[in-house]
């Protein structure tokens, strides 16, 4: 492809060879628009984000691998290596940050404008097989009792590490001795989980679109499903409430049972928020019909007292009478028996 590119190119009638190259007869750059700071002493190259960072602008996170226009600058030197910083943009703000080489110790540092995400650790703890260290080197080159002493600790390691490893390679070949086997149960794992996934959304889907909702919903789990049986038998009121609605309808009811007591009962009953229209309309109704029976049995009583004071008149009427007559008779008899004697 290189000889190529030179077919491409276009060369104005006046180009003369003897001048140079056509970037020089132009008066042009070969790198164009990343060259455009190159009399400063900076060149834009394509810069790649060597690890996790967080912008101290916008505080968002900007992961390993991110790629950036970035002002490549030299500021010094490592012995004979050259130490470039790195100026760049940030794409979510107006926020710059700069990196720079740290060739002693083979990593980039933040010069400024955002902050490491530290997630490093010590590679012996999680048995990785850590690279020996330059001190350690020079001292298995230098020492030889140090040399002897290293090599016997790696072959007790090997030892120890042997049946391990042993079972390690069985269980790889077994599993993926034949391909299409373990291309198989690959395959019907996958199947599997896909209906699982799908079923779920179907579900997720029909919540939402009854709850009129518009968030992602995340698997239910065990605990989730205890948590919505309690709550599914959970009483309306809590205990205080209960206590309060129990202290509210002792004050408001009158300490005698009668029709004027339950009347302001219930009417204390009525300024309890809890109790519905229809308890309220139940009541009332009870309170009516009760009074009704008072009033009957009012009547009732009123019309026997009527009917005892009358019989009562008649016979006080009856004796007045008899006694009425009684005197007549005996003054009759005397009369008749005077005039006899006469």
């Amino acid at each position: 492809m290189g000889e190529r590119k030179g077919q491409n190119l276009y060369y104005p009638p006046d180009y003369d060879p003897k001048v140079g190259g056509l970037n020089k007869f132009m008066g042009t750059h070969a790198l164009r628009e990343r060259a455009r700071k190159l009399h400063m002493g900076i060149l834009i190259i394509r810069f790649e984000m060597p690890y996790n960072i967080w912008c101290d602008g916008c505080k968002n996170h900007i992961g390993m691998g991110v790629r950036y226009n970035a002002e490549k600058t030299k500021i010094g030197m490592y012995y004979s290596t050259p130490i470039y910083q790195f100026r760049m943009k940030c794409h979510l703000c107006d926020n710059h940050f700069e990196i720079k080489t740290d060739p002693g110790n083979l990593d980039y540092v933040i010069v400024s404008g955002a902050r490491r995400q530290e997630n490093r650790w010590d590679p012996t703890e999680n048995g990785q097989i850590v690279p020996e260290t330059k001190e350690t080197q020079k001292k298995m080159f230098d020492d030889a009792m140090f040399r002897l002493e290293h090599k016997t600790g790696d072959e007790d390691t090997s030892k120890l590490d042997k049946s391990r490893l042993n079972k390690l390679v069985g269980r790889n070949d077994k599993v993926w001795n034949d391909d299409y086997e373990a291309n198989c149960a690959l395959r019907r794992n996958f199947r599997k989980r896909r209906k699982e996934l799908e079923e779920s959304a179907v579900n997720d889907s029909l919540l939402l679109a009854k709850s009129s909702l518009d968030i992602n919903l995340l698997p239910e789990n065990e605990d989730d499903r205890n948590v919505a049986a309690l709550l599914s038998l959970r009483p309306s009121k809590s205990i205080e409430e209960n206590q309060n609605c129990m202290r509210s309808k002792i004050m408001h009811s009158s300490a005698l049972p009668s029709s004027s007591g339950l009347l302001s009962s219930f009417g204390g009953l009525k300024k309890e928020e809890s109790l519905s229209k229809q308890t309220l309309k139940t009541l009332n109704l009870g309170v009516i019909v009760k009074r009704k029976c008072e009033t009957e049995k009012l009547d009732k009583q009123i019309n026997e007292n009527e009917t005892l004071n009358k019989c009562d008149d008649n016979v006080s009427a009856n004796n007045d009478v008899n006694v009425s007559v009684n005197k007549v008779s005996l003054v009759g008899d005397y009369s008749s028996s005077g005039d006899n004697s006469d």
